[in-house]
């Protein structure tokens, strides 16, 4: 079949929810392999420095990709990449990873570099053409982060000192968070308002205000840390407040309406890893729990879980299925969260169960994501069911 016609490039959502998904699955199993001995890989990046890059800049800005190539069509009543463009979009993607496990360096580096400034194009244009100005903060996350992804290759080939390459991961982390909070805070109480009746959700604008200025207010901390004497009380002030504005904001969705609705409680549960994750990055700051524990609630718990449950929902509605979670989603879902619990609380216990605990729950993110594609690669490859475009 022509990539032109094929439904796989129908939409933005498809591939790279597929690429995201099978990534997961590969680069997870990768790891482990890597962390127990078994492999080390040549080529440009490897060890942690492979992980920490790819979760981040390959796993996570794919899923973003498939989300925004299919939301921005939405939000603007114009199109996003399809057919031929869309193939050559995943491509670009596609042949960073590869590039970044085989080399050359400077090959992997340049082609790497290159997705996300071309997907941040690629939405700008329709965001831009149409005006739709409460979406220019998209883009401007966006080009962030492609400069923060410069930063680490640069970091990483020698041209910018080497802490630079911590800076421009964890920076990346903050940058994908305001999405990732900014996103939630429209779809959240959206889903809640149209799905039970009665329910009023709110979004109240000085806490949000609170909620975002705190969020912006730790990313300019951290960057500035790396260059000025900081005090280790300002950011936890700043973490403390961010922590307890997003508890209430969460508060005020009303999630526990949704409790029999497991496609609409998904978002919430995987939404509140990131106020616990705040608190934890307080504590860490102080050394009370390891840095590890506050990364990994954020990006397994918090990141990880509402970009597998909005992959779902969105995959559900966009090839015209009900928007009801069956058993396979819901097995899926609570696998990755058990996995994020598993990642967190592996640090609180001694150095003898620290490394299986690491394992299995890696293994349980394998299996999350396996039990994800098996499910939804039907889908993405094949037309709508109801004969509508997309």
């Amino acid at each position: 079949m022509k990539l032109q016609t094929s439904p796989l490039f129908a939409l933005g959502f498809r591939p790279f929810y597929l690429f995201a998904g099978l990534f997961a699955i590969v680069s997870i199993a990768f790891w482990l392999l890597t962390y127990v001995g078994d492999i080390q890989a040549g080529g440009y990046l490897r060890g942690v420095f492979w992980h920490r890059h790819e979760m981040v800049y390959g796993f996570a800005i794919a899923v973003m990709a498939g989300f925004l190539l299919t939301a921005v069509r939405n939000w603007t009543g114009l199109p996003t990449p399809t057919g031929l463009a869309l193939a050559g979009l995943a491509a670009v993607w596609l042949a960073g990873r590869v590039f970044i496990v085989t080399g050359p360096p400077m090959l992997a580096a340049l082609v790497d570099v290159t997705f996300i400034p071309l997907l941040a194009v690629a939405i700008a244009v329709p965001i831009i053409r149409s005006r739709n100005g409460r979406n220019y903060k998209i883009v401007a996350l966006l080009a962030l982060i492609a400069i923060a992804h410069l930063v680490y290759h640069l970091a990483f080939l020698g041209s910018f000192p080497s802490w630079l390459n911590h800076t421009s991961v964890i920076s990346a982390i903050e940058l994908i968070t305001l999405v990732f909070a900014i996103v939630a805070g429209r779809v959240i109480p959206a889903f809640t308002r149209n799905a039970i009746p009665g329910s009023d959700p709110k979004n109240e604008t000085w806490l949000e205000t609170l909620a975002f200025g705190s969020l912006v207010l730790i990313a300019i901390a951290t960057v500035s840390s790396d260059w000025v004497s900081v005090p280790v009380l300002i950011p936890t002030v700043l973490l403390v407040i961010a922590a307890v504005s997003h508890s209430l904001r969460l508060a005020l969705w009303q999630p526990h309406l949704t409790v029999t609705r497991p496609l609409l409680w998904m978002m919430p549960v995987a939404y509140s890893w990131l106020p616990l994750a705040l608190f934890l990055r307080a504590l860490a700051g102080h050394a009370v729990v390891g840095q590890g524990a506050w990364i990994h609630a954020l990006t397994a718990g918090a990141i990880s879980g509402m970009m597998l449950a909005m992959m779902m929902r969105s995959s559900l509605g966009h090839t015209g299925r009900a928007l009801e979670a069956t058993s396979v989603d819901m097995s899926a879902f609570l696998l990755l969260q058990l996995a994020a619990i598993v990642r967190v609380t592996a640090g609180f216990f001694s150095a003898d169960l620290y490394r299986p605990l690491v394992i299995f729950s890696g293994v349980l993110w394998v299996l999350a994501f396996s039990v994800f594609v098996a499910r939804y690669l039907p889908m993405f490859v094949k037309p709508r069911i109801d004969g509508r475009p997309g």
